[in-house]
């Protein structure tokens, strides 16, 4: 397995729901600590390495975080009802294997619900609501359960293991919302070299997926003239879908509009010029039903011209997401190519009214 491959099966498997990132956190550390020259830490405990001295200040960001729960009650039988933190569609949520994360150790469990065999017919077509559900230890009591280190608060990650799939470059694995992201910028900080042309913050944000808290925190520690969100994208390149612009292996999406922000026109206008400037393939899409850390990056203190750029992925918020590399690997070529022009005679004519 190659030294990449080995950073994105590390990450993937990383345990870190919102509020439990420090893992995740720790290892990012290790991984860009001899490339930057400082690295600093939010109050929340986003990570931003940085790198450079002098000229404007960019920012990009992927969310260390990933969609998990939390144990929340121990039903006398030894039962756990939890918390989702995070967007969870219930329907892939049955039946599925976790890992409870104690003072002790992880703990195994099940997500189980009441047998289809006592469901009503005309109820058994309607989907499971997640407050019915439990996880299921294989225990008979909550002492047991107890006794094993299973307590209110305990954080409850998907188990998952990452594979290589029948095309080397579809990669399955948990959590690629957004370690994928988060190991993009990881990528780009190692290959950017010596920095003259801009003050670059590489940051990897918490909690993005409880409303994008750690790129408000982290975006005013910064205080951004650019700022670029890279994040995962829809890929319905799928039976029953619509793969334009959203497909894997045809290119980072770069997108229109989400619901947290309109992208900053000049700004995107300079990444489409890059991207069929150095021949990298690229999507446009847009997302209506969710956000990514620029929708707080673009607030910070003044203002920044700001634009998520995002990596297809199939099934988020799953245990089993897919990736395409050459996805993973274009945006990284993207970016980089665009950062290396952020100088301070063009942010500023980017920013010109």
């Amino acid at each position: 397995m190659t030294k990449q491959l080995e950073i994105l099966k590390k990450l993937s498997s990383l345990a870190g729901i919102p509020g439990n990132e420090k893992k995740v956190s720790q290892f990012i550390a290790s991984e860009i600590k001899d490339v930057v020259d400082q690295v600093v830490y939010d109050n929340l405990g986003s990570l931003i390495g940085v790198k450079g001295e002098h000229g404007p200040k960019v920012m990009i960001a992927g969310h260390m975080d990933e969609v998990g729960l939390l144990v929340t009650q121990i039903t006398k039988e030894g039962f756990v009802k939890f918390q989702t933190v995070g967007g969870w569609f219930s329907q892939v949520m049955l039946a599925q294997v976790w890992e409870i994360h104690t003072k002790k150790g992880i703990v195994m469990g099940v997500t189980g619900v009441k047998p289809p065999h006592m469901i009503p017919a005309d109820k058994r077509s309607v989907a499971i609501p997640v407050e019915t559900m439990y996880i299921d230890l294989g225990l008979s009591s909550k002492e047991e359960a107890e006794a094993l280190g299973v307590e209110a608060g305990c954080m409850i990650v998907p188990h998952s293991e990452f594979m290589v799939l029948g095309n080397e470059k579809y990669l399955l694995g948990k959590a690629w919302d957004n370690r994928i992201g988060s190991a993009a910028v990881i990528e780009i900080l190692k290959r950017l070299g010596k920095n003259e042309t801009n003050q670059l913050f590489g940051t990897f944000t918490v909690q993005e997926e409880m409303g994008v808290r750690g790129a408000k925190t982290s975006s005013y520690v910064v205080e951004p003239e650019i700022a670029i969100a890279i994040d995962t994208g829809i890929a319905n390149d799928v039976p029953g879908g619509d793969a334009d612009q959203q497909s894997l292996g045809k290119g980072p999406q770069i997108l229109i509009f989400d619901s947290g922000l309109i992208p900053h026109r000049a700004l995107r206008d300079l990444i489409l010029d890059v991207a069929k400037t150095e021949k990298i393939p690229y999507q446009e899409a847009f997302i209506t039903g969710g956000r990514t850390d620029a929708a707080h990056m673009h607030l910070a203190h003044k203002g920044a011209a700001s634009i998520s750029i995002c990596i297809p992925t199939r099934n988020m918020h799953s245990h089993t997401s897919i990736v395409h590399l050459d996805d993973y690997e274009n945006t990284i070529k993207l970016v980089l190519a665009v950062i290396k022009k952020l100088d301070r005679k063009t942010v500023d004519e980017l920013l010109k009214p």
